[in-house]
């Protein structure tokens, strides 16, 4: 410790670098290295030292003198590339870091395992250069080089080159490119030589028949042409082969032939003169829309009117489009007027075509091979057509008749009804009388319908020599209500008819029904004389039921006298009519007394219903229906087979819509009508009597309502088209039991009625004094017991 004198004493103090510790014995070095540990900075290492420190670099770094302090000095990096003192060998490059150095390989190379300088890598192991184009490896690095035919883009790709662009190929030929490469096609008429030049080609003498031995052949630069002898053509072709061509099928030698016809037979003829010979050209479009302008006056104007003027019309028609097809320039011609569609696919080349040929029109489909176009020859084209006439259907009556083959139709009175389109199919093979392969026509139905007991299609062709429909060679393979698919063997002008059979009702159906229907009048007709003049139940109720059996009698008479009344339109129209506002008013009339029941249940007072107010309800509601109904669709009234409502637009559910309605509300009313019964009986109190007969009368009307409407659920079915035998046979039976049912459930069980009939049975049948008196006196206790449970009050 050091001494230091002051005023009057001294101080003893620690030298720089030492402290006195806390014992107070003596001055301890300081280690500054410890107290103070970054003291030295960054990259350096402190060494204490008695009464002072110093600091040393770490490996890699430096300072100016070798001990220095934190203000004497600082470390340095020592920068071994620059100063050459690394290890690194061969190519490796040195690369400084913070106290250190780093040995690695330049871009392109790479340091093998086993630690000896650097390795070039190779980039083309990896396909780095893409598709069309080949690697070069080099030295550090590597080349991308395009394949022949392909060249080299900005951003490295390769994409092909079309070397057509410059036209490699020469004259005659044509370039066709391919990728990375291209190849050269001579022109047809021309061959390739060795050399690769395109030569022209002689048809003539390499293919001595090219033109057949009805023409001379011309050999042209790349080309031929056939000169068709007199009397032969090839329809403006001038590489087909040349047929004999005969115009005679266009003269008009009848009087009868109207006036249009022969003018286009007179053109026809003319074009047709003109192609029989070495000069022949091609109008096929220009005499296609002559031909459908004649045509569409011919069907407008009402010229049809004989078998054989359809005959002609037919036959100018197949004619012409045998002289036509063949010039059409294009391989598919549609053509539209207002009466006619056509469809013309023409095929020409050296050899024949093969495959499937389809056309169609706005009504039907003709399918067939090319092998059966062309049939035994083919002189270098071949082509298919279909026509279709859109009022040909209408022009005539003569449409709608049937060969005499089917010798049993005239037994059966089987009529037919033209139900598609006419067509015309036309080919080139002039052999279609009986061809190897059937072809297949489908027609569009012009009235939708499907097939029944009382209809069948039938595929038909027109027979020129009996002037009528013919079935032979077509089959019908297919058929439902807006379709039928045909097979022929022959070709001709087509179409699609309807067998309309009349249909007999079995024997036993038309027995149950007759003798149900009167066991049913009889029925009703007691019923109306009861609810009429028996006193001791006349009330609302009586009332409604006495009119549910006049309209039910009505409706079960007129069914049994005219629902087959079919041969006057107008008498089943009005029997149908008649029919559909009777049964109507039955229902409104059970809505009424599903009304009634409610009233006497739920109100207390007035539950009488007035007789204005149930008449507008049991026939008004009924009659503004069919006055609707009428004049919506007056042809819904009567079918071909029955006088009732059609199923066309839906007509019938002009009768069931209103009848589920009324079953709804009823069926409603009937639960409120149960459920306030129950609530009464449980009462404390219930009128017993009263609420006993309302429960009789709603159990009754509920039955009733169930008959009724069960029957008319089953005929629902009756008079569709394809009802079955058993809804035939629930319909009728239920029909029948309806009558028998009111007048065994309202007359029979009702012990007022039963006292009514015994006692007129006994004044048609005088017995003595006594009996009279005993019947005098039950007569008193069941008249008051004749309240029906309606209030009059």
């Amino acid at each position: 410790m050091k001494c230091v004198n002051t005023m009057g004493s001294f101080l003893c103090f620690c030298p720089p670098g030492f402290h006195e510790p806390t014992t107070g014995s003596g001055c301890e070095d300081i280690d500054e290295c410890v107290t103070d540990p970054g003291l030295c900075g960054d990259h350096v290492q402190c060494f204490n030292t008695p009464g002072s420190y110093y600091c040393n670099c770490n490996e890699g770094f430096r300072s100016i003198t070798a001990n220095f302090t934190a203000t004497s000095g600082e470390c340095r990096d020592i920068n071994e590339c620059i100063e050459k003192t690394h290890e690194c060998r061969g190519d490796m490059k040195c690369v400084n870091t913070m106290g250190s150095f780093m040995c690695v390989c330049p871009p392109g190379f790479h340091e093998p395992t086993t630690g000896s300088g650097c390795e070039d890598v190779d980039e083309c192991v990896s396909s780095v250069c893409g598709v069309h184009s080949s690697c070069i490896n080099t030295l550090g690095s590597f080349r991308c080089i395009c394949s022949p035919g392909f060249l080299k883009h900005e951003n490295g790709s390769c994409t092909d080159v079309d070397e057509c662009v410059s036209s490699v190929c020469g004259v005659h030929s044509s370039c066709i490119n391919t990728l990375g490469s291209f190849h050269c096609n001579c022109s047809p008429g021309f061959l390739k030589h060795e050399n690769g030049s395109c030569t022209d080609k002689d048809e003539c003498t390499d293919v001595p028949d090219v033109c057949g031995t009805n023409a001379n052949c011309s050999n042209h630069q790349g080309s031929y042409s056939c000169k068709c002898h007199e009397g032969y053509s090839n329809y403006g072709n001038s590489q087909s082969k040349c047929t004999e061509m005969s115009c005679d099928h266009f003269e008009s030698d009848t009087e009868d032939t109207p006036a249009k016809l022969k003018t286009l037979l007179a053109l026809l003829r003319s074009s047709c003169e003109s192609m029989r010979g070495p000069n022949s050209h091609q109008i096929g479009e220009q005499l296609l829309e002559n031909l459908f302008t004649f045509t569409d006056e011919l069907l407008s104007g009402g010229n049809i009117a004989d078998g054989k003027m359809l005959n002609h019309c037919l036959d100018a028609v197949e004619n012409s489009m045998r002289l036509i097809g063949p010039q059409l320039k294009e391989p598919v011609t549609r053509m539209e007027t207002h009466n006619t569609f056509a469809e013309v696919a023409v095929m020409r080349g050296q050899t024949p075509p093969s495959g499937r040929v389809t056309l169609s029109t706005d009504s039907a489909l003709f399918s067939t091979s090319w092998e059966t176009v062309v049939g035994k020859s083919y002189p270098g084209f071949a082509f298919a057509a279909l026509v279709s006439y859109k009022d040909l259907n209408s022009s005539s009556d003569l449409l709608h008749k049937m060969s005499n083959e089917r010798s049993d139709d005239k037994e059966r009175s089987v009529t037919y009804q033209l139900n598609s389109k006419v067509v015309t199919a036309v080919v080139s093979n002039e052999e279609t009388k009986q061809l190897s392969e059937s072809v297949t026509l489908v027609f569009r139905h012009v009235e939708e319908r499907v097939e029944s007991e009382g209809m069948a299609y039938s595929c038909v062709y027109w027979d020129e020599t009996e002037g009528a429909w013919s079935g032979r060679g077509c089959k019908r393979t297919e058929s439902n209500s807006t379709h039928t698919v045909c097979s022929c063997s022959h070709l001709s002008s087509f179409a699609v008819l309807m067998a309309l059979y009349p249909v007999q009702d079995a024997f036993d159906l038309v027995l149950i029904t007759q003798v149900g229907l009167a066991l049913s009048l009889v029925c009703l007709f007691l019923c109306i004389l009861t609810f009429k003049f028996c006193h001791s139940i006349q009330g609302t109720r009586t009332s409604i039921h006495l009119h549910l059996s006049i309209c039910l009698f009505i409706a079960d008479l007129i069914f049994l006298c005219g629902i087959t009344s079919t041969h006057n339109q107008v008498a089943c129209g009005i029997v149908a009519g008649l029919l559909h506002f009777f049964f109507l008013s039955a229902f409104c009339w059970m809505l009424l007394e599903g009304v009634q029941l409610y009233r006497m249940v739920v109100l207390v007072f007035h539950t009488t219903l007035k007789h204005l107010y149930m008449y507008l309800v049991g026939y008004g509601v009924p009659l503004v229906i069919v006055t609707i109904s009428a004049i919506a669709f007056p042809a819904g009234y009567g079918t071909s087979r029955h006088c009732w409502l059609s199923l066309d637009r839906y007509f019938i559910l002009s009768f069931f819509v209103p009848v589920c309605i009324v079953m709804s509300l009823n069926c409603f009313f009937f639960i409120i009508t149960v459920w306030k019964l129950a609530q009464k009986l449980s009462s404390l109190n219930p009128d017993l009597s009263s609420l006993h007969k309302i429960r009789s009368f709603t159990v009754t009307a509920v039955a009733q309502l169930c008959v009724l409407g069960g029957t008319w659920v089953f005929g629902f079915f009756l008079f569709q088209e394809d009802g079955t035998e058993v809804m035939l046979y629930l319909f009728t039976i239920l029909n029948s039991l309806q009558g028998a049912f009111i007048f065994i459930m309202h007359c029979l069980l009702s012990k007022p009625v039963r006292t009514e009939y015994y006692t007129l049975f006994v004044r048609m049948c005088p017995h003595k004094k006594k009996v009279e008196y005993s019947l005098s006196s039950i007569q008193k206790p069941l008249r008051s017991e004749d309240s029906t449970g309606e209030s009059k009050i």
